[in-house]
């Protein structure tokens, strides 16, 4: 079992440009990375550049802050799939969740799930553990399984901290058995690849 093959290699950056795009899908081909995660903007070039490999396109859905409507990340969601994308990375609303609406956290979160599931692509709901308390954690967490979710993200790496041992021992207490999987994010320094 190749490390590799459980990473998705990241760029995020507001201001990032087509070559970068093009030097992450080239590192993921070459170290065989689960996918890539770019913005939306490049979808349709990075599913060229990656078109017939095994790595998979993801983008993120109401990024960073995810707190756009519903709608509009349906709709984003579909244009992304049209574009190429194999994967989304969906925010979810931490304004309504914060203020206890977990009626609309839920609502909000099916119809993005069921917008991806119905053309077979995988979702990972960013629930940015960082702002939240333990029992919202575990909250998100109970929701995601209920909804079917392919995986829980713990940040978006733009707000609050990171990924910890303790936060994902917490979810994944809360996600055993369910087959919901969890994806770390994670900041690596940036450091030279190996050339061979």
């Amino acid at each position: 079992m190749s490390l590799a093959s459980f990473i998705d290699h990241t760029i995020l950056k507001p201001d990032c440009k087509l070559s970068d795009i093009q030097k992450v899908c080239d590192e993921a081909l070459q170290y065989q990375f689960a996918a890539v995660c770019i913005p939306p903007y490049y979808v349709p070039n990075a599913a060229d550049l990656l078109a017939d490999s095994p790595v998979k396109v993801a983008t993120v859905i109401g990024f960073p802050m995810g707190y756009a409507t519903t709608a509009a990340k349906v709709e984003e969601i579909k244009r992304a799939i049209d574009e190429g994308a194999d994967e989304l990375d969906v925010v979810i609303n931490l304004c309504a969740l914060k203020n206890g609406q977990w009626n609309f956290v839920s609502s909000d979160l099916d119809r993005m799930i069921t917008t991806a599931h119905l053309r077979d692509k995988h979702v990972k709901v960013i629930i940015e553990t960082g702002l939240l308390l333990e029992d919202e954690i575990q909250r998100c967490c109970n929701l995601c399984k209920e909804l079917s979710a392919d995986f829980v993200k713990t940040s978006t790496g733009y707000s609050g901290e990171g990924a910890t041992v303790k936060v994902v021992q917490l979810m994944a207490g809360q996600l055993k058995g369910s087959g919901v999987k969890i994806k770390a994010q994670g900041v690596f320094a940036q450091r030279r690849m190996p050339s061979d």
